[in-house]
């Protein structure tokens, strides 16, 4: 049984995309097309948390491609991003984490899978917990972190549990994988389950630790326009753009994978 419930937040986020990956949207040129070419206005991008390094750059790259386009983004928990969609909240493209959340969107348009993503124990420097494994997350004088179960990284950190036959005994409960990253990050935390990407994005920071039963949960990402995107010219152009093959290199680098 989880101990203690912190983290309990809904924020209006951004979205993404990948190059060269999904369902059977094909990957765009890197150059404008004559269609996108003169792109103008706001394009406002919910994305689910763990794309916020990336999608950032990316936005930064699409401006420089379309100089009168402006890309808004909104970063928070997949859960939370398509409450706020569904809500009314103002916005032309939705990435998540997890294909459930894309589902529990009413107002898209058809969705893309882009990259795919999955666990690892992160522990700060130096490991002062003396994490090993995911056993430790059973032990109650560990002080661990995990995400909310409402958002995919806690739905995946289920299956994992599940699959090794585990209870955890978070002290913490986080809205979404960055809270939990900068748990362990400040130290006030031995150890979360963040996701690989999250490990390598603040090597400087902290330690990742893999395990097997990672391979049981991994999380794919769709993107999708939404139909009632009021900049619907630019909201496919981003879209394209993820798509593109200089995006793709982004997201490698950051240790996304191919779906």
């Amino acid at each position: 049984m989880f101990r203690r419930t912190v983290a309990t937040a809904l924020t209006a986020v951004a979205a993404l995309t990948l190059a060269g990956c999904g369902d059977d949207t094909p990957a765009a040129s890197s150059s404008p097309s004559a269609s996108t070419a003169n792109l103008s206005g706001t394009v406002t991008v919910f994305a689910a948390a763990s794309l916020t390094g990336t999608f950032t750059q990316l936005g930064k790259d699409f401006e420089a491609a379309h100089p009168g386009v402006k890309v808004v983004f909104n970063f928070a928990g997949s859960s939370a991003l398509a409450t706020q969609i569904n809500q009314g909240a103002p916005a032309d493209v939705f990435a998540s984490a997890a294909p459930k959340n894309m589902d529990d969107v009413t107002d898209k348009g058809t969705a893309t899978t882009f990259v795919k993503n999955k666990l690892e124990i992160a522990v700060p420097k130096g490991n002062p917990g003396k994490i090993t494994g995911l056993k430790d997350f059973t032990v109650k004088d560990k002080k661990i972190a995990l995400c909310a179960v409402e958002v995919p990284c806690g739905a995946a950190a289920k299956k994992v549990f599940d699959a090794a036959q585990l209870t955890a005994e978070p002290d913490t409960l986080e809205k979404d994988v960055k809270a939990a990253l900068t748990k362990v990050s400040l130290g006030e935390v031995d150890a979360a389950l963040v996701y690989q990407t999250d490990v390598l994005a603040a090597k400087d920071k902290v330690e990742g630790i893999e395990f097997p039963e990672a391979d049981k949960a991994v999380n794919t990402y769709p993107i999708a326009t939404l139909t009632k995107a009021k900049n619907a010219d630019g909201a496919k152009a981003f879209v394209d753009y993820v798509l593109s093959a200089p995006a793709k290199t982004v997201l490698t680098a950051a240790g996304f994978e191919a779906p």
